[in-house]
This record gives C-alpha cells, sequence and structure tokens, in this order.
C-alpha cells in the first residue's frame, strides 16, 4: 500500500437546485469567501490557477489546479492538481429529493515531504483533517446558498 496515496469521497445534500449548487462551485475564485480552509485562489487564466488550503493542522498545502471538464448538463466540473498534492478532483452536481447532491471525489499523491515523512502514523490525522475540511466547506456552501 502506498501510505502517501489517497482517495475520498464526500457527499453533500443540499436544500437548492443543481444548476445554482453547480454555478457556485464552477467559481473557484470565490471558495475563500464561502470554505473557510480554501484560505486563497489565484487564477492564472480561465482554466488553471494556484490554491492554498489549511485545515486544522498547522500547515498550508499549495496545489496548481487545472480545469480537464467542464459539463453543466452532466453537473461535472474536474481538474487535476500538482504540487503538495498530485492527482485530480471532480465535483458531480445531480438533482436529490428538493435540491441537489454534490459528490465530491478526490484522489492524490501527497508530495509535500513532510506528509510523506508522516504517512503511516499521520494517515489517521490527515483523514480527520480532511473530514474536518469537508464539514466545514459543506456547511459555508449551505449557508451561500441561502443568500442566493
Amino acid at each position: 500500500m502506498d501510505w502517501s496515496h489517497y482517495r475520498f469521497v464526500s457527499i453533500w445534500d443540499l436544500p437548492a437546485p443543481p444548476d445554482a449548487v453547480y454555478e457556485i462551485l464552477g467559481r473557484a475564485d470565490d471558495y475563500p469567501r464561502w470554505w473557510p480552509q480554501v484560505r486563497e485562489v489565484t487564477s492564472v487564466d480561465g482554466t488553471s490557477g494556484t490554491t492554498r488550503i489549511r485545515s486544522f493542522l498547522p500547515y498550508d498545502l499549495v496545489m496548481t489546479v487545472r480545469e480537464r471538464r467542464r459539463d453543466p448538463r452532466a453537473g461535472v466540473i474536474e481538474a487535476t492538481l500538482g504540487g503538495d498534492l498530485d492527482g485530480w478532483v471532480r465535483w458531480t452536481v445531480t438533482p436529490h429529493g428538493g435540491g441537489s447532491r454534490a459528490v465530491y471525489e478526490q484522489e492524490v499523491d501527497v508530495r509535500r515531504r513532510l506528509m510523506r515523512l508522516l504517512a503511516v502514523p499521520g494517515r489517521p490525522v490527515f483523514r480527520a483533517n480532511h473530514a474536518l475540511m469537508m464539514r466545514a466547506g459543506r456547511r459555508g456552501l449551505v449557508a451561500r446558498l441561502e443568500g442566493v
């Protein structure tokens, strides 16, 4: 097993129509406004940029993000990641009940040296850190949707 490889799936059931959710998730530059752990997004052009995140643990992760798929009909936004995390991330937004369901998938290899050195003992802590970030992101998105 590669202890520096991670696969995450988070499912957010949201009280808003899929188009509204998709629109907000498609504007990565605005993530720091509603997702506390997304500290900074710097756009390079219309499809790439850098992102700096920091959750509970006292370190920042910096990634280059490049959009590779945007399909509003399918509700899919997908990007490749490079830098401290190397891999991909995808949002899929679909109708669900009276609102929508946003499925977040991420598959990455950690490239940050310290995290690689702590891969085995730190793995449960890194996963918990990610879960806390996702929980806060969902809360932030719900609040943002209520303001739309």
